[in-house]
Parts: structure tokens; sequence; C-alpha cells
């Protein structure tokens, strides 16, 4: 297992991504264009699809799916916020954090018993540096200032370094708080409400799979930091009812993070993807035609999954595809898994007709069984 993903240890120099790869990667998106970073929402959407090449390189390289689908001529898959759900977002993350983090350490100490009185100002760090590598040190060295000061600490926009498949990611948290004992919990706050104590559950499990992302990334300083430990229960703070007054719950996130661990590191390195291209390859939009992109998207392998509307750009573009080739994986992982050998539409056909497929394997027998009885239950009656 990767130690950047398990142990929490930073890699080593030798293991961090080489001069060379940071400019094959550079070349992939084009020199002139800048990477788009790879947040906590893309890496959660990595974990959910291991298996897919092609998100794997274009997320490593920085590469813009978005505009990358649009010069393909495929729909873009449309995510993010309105403009004004965006300021409305802000307006009450303020709210939240506003007096030295106040409401937030109350909402923190309602939610999570901590003692008897509730804290009272906390210690918030100036996490200011230059670039994200900067920034991420500067966070590290704030945890370890805070831990060993024996307060509460709050880390308003940290930023976090993890190593993904090689490439390395920056990730920022809305919050971490240090307790006095030495836990560092991170806080998620989100503009969609909670009624009646309740929120939507698919918007509180992607923010839970997002947290475990930075529980993760965590997860590296504090393994180097003395009386340190990450606190796998997150705060998530949303508006009260129809009201912008703010709420909090703790959302248990160790389930999503042994997933998120476990799946990032079956990703194939960067690298390694990278060398598999033809010569020539390169995602650059300046200069290319569409059909040159196309060609250079579908030289990376991907594997797509209906899933994958809810979190990828280029997911119309993969399951036009998907169809196309007749895979079964467009239809769902859980039929494909039931589905065994039996990788395409038309072997699952041929099979049910008994033109193809072992009798003795379970799966084509049960595929066989299943095309006996909607034939009998299609025949006209006598």
């Amino acid at each position: 297992m990767s130690e950047s993903l398990g142990s929490g240890r930073p890699p080593a120099p030798e293991q961090k991504p080489t001069t060379a790869l940071r400019r094959r990667l550079a070349e992939l998106r084009g020199p002139a264009t800048p990477a788009r970073p790879l947040d906590a929402r893309a890496l959660a959407a990595l974990a959910a699809n291991p298996g897919c090449r092609r998100r794997a390189l274009l997320d490593g390289a920085g590469v813009d799916k978005g505009a990358l689908a649009e010069a393909i001529g495929s729909p873009s898959a449309a995510f993010g916020q309105s403009q004004f759900a965006f300021m409305r977002g802000n307006a009450f993350e303020a709210k939240v954090k506003g007096d030295g983090g106040t409401e937030l350490l109350r909402l923190l100490h309602e939610r999570m018993g901590e003692g008897a009185e509730p804290p009272g100002q906390a210690l918030t760090p100036d996490l200011a540096a230059a670039g994200p590598e900067g920034r991420a040190a500067r966070t590290a060295l704030a945890l370890r200032e805070a831990t060993e000061a024996g307060g509460w600490a709050l880390l308003d926009h940290p930023m976090l370094a993890l190593e993904v498949a090689g490439s390395p990611a920056y990730l920022e948290p809305d919050a971490v708080v240090v307790h006095p004992d030495g836990r560092w919990t991170v806080v998620e706050i989100k503009s969609f409400p909670m009624i009646d104590a309740a929120a939507d559950p698919s918007k509180v499990g992607a923010a839970a799979r997002q947290s475990a992302v930075y529980v993760l990334a965590l997860e590296r300083v504090a393994v180097l930091t003395k009386g340190a430990s990450v606190d796998h229960s997150v705060l998530l703070v949303c508006p009260r009812d129809f009201s912008n007054l703010p709420t909090a719950s703790v959302v248990d996130v160790r389930k999503q993070l042994a997933v998120t661990r476990r799946q990032l590191t079956r990703l194939s390195r960067i690298e390694d993807i990278a060398d598999e291209l033809p010569p020539g390859i390169t995602f650059d939009l300046d200069g290319q035609s569409g059909a040159s992109l196309a060609t250079a998207v579908e030289a990376v392998p991907a594997v797509y999954a209906p899933e994958c509307l809810a979190a990828c750009e280029l997911a119309f573009h993969c399951r036009g595809r998907a169809r196309e080739q007749g895979t079964v994986t467009a239809l769902g992982r859980s039929l494909r898994g039931e589905l065994g050998s039996l990788t395409t539409v038309e072997e699952v056909l041929a099979a049910a007709r008994g033109e193809s497929g072992d009798p003795a394997d379970p799966t084509v027998a049960a595929v066989r069984r299943a095309a006996a009885l909607r034939a009998e239950a299609g025949a006209p009656c006598h």
C-alpha cells in the first residue's frame, strides 16, 4: 500500500513526481495551459471509479475536461453551483466562522461533547504562503505548533497535500479544528439545509466522501506530529430549516475513509498510463481539431458507469462510446458484476439464445433460464 495513502507518511524525495513527469503532463494538457487543480471532489470521484485510466490521466495532468468535451463535440456534464448559490454559501461560511470561530466552536462542543464548558476564543494562525506547496508546508507547521500548545485552534481554509498515482494533489477543507487533547477535526460547511435535524442523504454522502479525502491527507501530517490524531468523525455545518442560522451534525466517515484509501491505492500510476500512449498524443486545445482531440481521448482506456454522469464532464462522451461497443458496464456496475465473463450485450444475448457460452457456467445458465422464463411468459395462452 502506498505510504501516501495509508501510513500518513509523506512521500520520500525519490517518490515525488520527477521533472520529466511534470514536463510530460504539461505536454499532454498543453505547455501554455495552466493545470486545473485536483481537488477533494475529483479525488472522491476517482476513488469511486479507480479503473478509469482516462480520468486518472486527465485529472493528473490538470486537463480541463469540460472544455475538452466541448472541443470534441460532446455535451459536457455541468457541475458546480450557480453564482447566487456560491455567494449564499460564502456568506453562510463567513457567518459560521465569524468572531474568531466562536459559533463554530460552540456547535462542535454541542455535537461532540467537548467538556463541561464550551470553548472560548481559539488560536487562528495565519496560513498565508507562496503557492499551494508553500501553503501546505505552512499548514503542517501550524498544526504542529497548535498541537504542542495544547489549546484550541481553528485553521481557516488550510492547505493539505496528498500524492495520488504519482501526482500531487492539494486540498483545501473549509476548516480544521485542533482540540486541546491533540485531536484534529475536519469541518465541512455546506449551504444545503438540515430540515428537522436531517439533510438530504445523497448530499450528506457526497460531503462524507469529500471529507474522507481531507482526513486521509491530514493523517500524513498527524503521523509526524507528536501527540496528534485525526478524528474520523467530521463536523458538518448547514443552515437550520429554512433560516440562515447554522446547525451541525457529526458524520462518521470511517467507511468512506476505508473505501477511499483502498480505491486510490488501486489507481495506476500516472506515468505508467502516459508511457502507454501512442507518440504525439496531446490534449492541448490550441491548434487541434476536434477529430484529433477525440482520437487522443480514445487512446486512453475508460471505464464508464452510470454514476459517472454525476461526477465527470466527459461522461456523455464515454456513455456514447460504451453504448456503441455494447458494454454491459453502461447498464450499471451491479449488473456487470452479475454477468461475470459476459462483458457485452451481444455476448449476453448470444448466451441467452444458446448460440455461445458454456452451459456449465452459472452465469450462462442463469441467462438462459431467464430467457426461457421470458419466452414462456410471452407465449400465447391456449
